[in-house]
């Protein structure tokens, strides 16, 4: 009898290996058609369906959930053997606390506490997913279990990470790619050769703060010896600042070529602007002319930052005008300004991002030191005074990087 005994449990010792080798064998043939259906770049939702499918049938789990990061939200992927309406708890506050594989018997949330397992599945530090297990069989080799559903999960969370990451950098190289067009347009729009001769000079300083911005300036030379110069700071920044500004600048120059008065010109560009943004963005605009002949200058500020007039060591800001372009459908006011210059005089204009510029103590440039800047060496020519600013300029900031779109037009007018 003890030799039948001893048969008894030598044959429940080889049963007990084959269904080892068996579940062994179903595991590894799992884990080779997950990594199947990755190579062949399935869809994210048919993988969790494959992980739901291997749990619920090859480990005979009843209950799991499988929650993932999307979009900066932690989601419910994939379950099995649980009530509906316990996804609707959020689940974001209680995830943070499990940082390795752990029993959930202590925990009050309704829906964590279904489960008797969470494991959190880390990337480079981060949690990327958690699975949590529960309804064990009281023969279940849990151990066994644990181990197949750690490495699944990991698998899973991984390539699904993978694919994020791909989707992401695919979408990175796009939006590089439009910046780049972007840019590409706009260092079109924006004049680089610059009108100079016996009766004026002009120069520029353009540093767009991304790879495109929403500063503008622009000259325009007639025969008669007339000159129309502007500058402007459209509201935001980015593709759709240019995109903004593109759009400005064709109707400028359609506008500007037809000769029409300052107020016909400012009126109709507001209505222009405002009929693509409706209110939305507005843009602050500087434009003068300035006629050789008679030495006059006339010119209309909306809402831009006051350029400065220098002359016979007198500083003038030039404000008269009306409100930012595009605020509204009609300009409230509108007032031209006007001054004869019988004298050698430049006259400087620029976007807000000059005087912003921050030093390492955080102390804006401010208009004052610009206005102190500009008497010491409103006798230099304009390209001359540009250099000179821009290194005065680099000299302040040190090493803080720039905050904003800088953009300078001056213009030199000599006797």
């Amino acid at each position: 009898m003890p030799e039948l005994h001893e048969i008894k449990r030598t044959l429940s010792r080889i049963e007990k290996l084959e269904r080892d080798v068996s579940l062994k064998q179903l595991q590894i043939n799992s884990l080779l058609a997950i990594t199947q259906a990755i190579n062949d770049n399935v869809a994210a939702s048919d993988l969790f369906n494959m992980y739901n499918t291997f749990l619920r049938w090859e480990m005979e789990l009843r209950k799991m959930c499988l929650f993932l990061r999307e979009n900066d939200t932690w989601e419910c992927k994939t379950h099995l053997g649980i009530d509906e309406a316990l996804l609707e708890f959020d689940i974001s506050a209680e995830l943070g606390r499990y940082r390795s594989t752990q029993g959930l018997e202590k925990s009050d949330h309704p829906l964590v506490r279904e489960f008797d397992l969470v494991i959190p599945v880390l990337h480079k530090n981060e949690a990327i997913a958690y699975a949590f297990i529960g309804g064990f069989k009281d023969d279940d080799d849990v151990y066994n279990k644990v181990q197949f559903v750690t490495t699944i999960t990991n698998v899973i969370a991984v390539a699904i990470e993978n694919k994020r990451l791909f989707k992401e950098q695919m979408r990175q190289e796009v939006m590089n790619r439009e910046l780049e067009v972007a840019a590409e347009i706009q260092r079109t729009l924006v004049p680089w050769r610059l009108p100079s001769g016996k009766n004026y000079e002009l120069s520029s300083i353009y540093k767009p703060h991304f790879a495109v911005g929403g500063d503008y300036y622009d000259v325009v030379e007639f025969p008669d010896g007339q000159i129309a110069f502007c500058i402007a700071d459209i509201t935001g920044k980015g593709v759709a600042a240019a995109l903004l500004m593109a759009n400005f600048q064709a109707n400028f120059r359609a506008l500007i070529t037809r000769r029409p008065t300052l107020e016909e010109t400012i009126k109709e560009l507001n209505s222009a602007v405002f009929n693509v943004t409706q209110g939305d963005k507005f843009i602050t605009f500087f434009l003068a002319k300035y006629d050789s002949n008679t030495r006059t200058l006339h010119y209309v500020n909306a809402g831009h930052t006051p350029p400065v007039l220098l002359s016979k060591g007198e500083v003038v800001l030039l404000k008269n005008g009306c409100t930012s372009l595009g605020w509204l459908p009609e300009l409230p006011f509108l007032e031209i300004g006007g001054l004869c210059l019988t004298d050698e005089a430049v006259i400087f204009s620029y976007t807000d991002g000059l005087t912003e510029v921050r030093n390492a103590a955080g102390e804006e440039f401010e208009e004052k030191n610009l206005l102190d800047f500009l008497s010491k060496n409103s006798g230099e020519g304009a390209k001359e005074l540009n250099t000179k600013l821009l290194n005065h300029i680099e000299a302040f900031r040190g090493r803080e990087p720039w905050t904003d779109d800088i953009t300078v037009l001056t213009c030199k007018v000599f006797c």
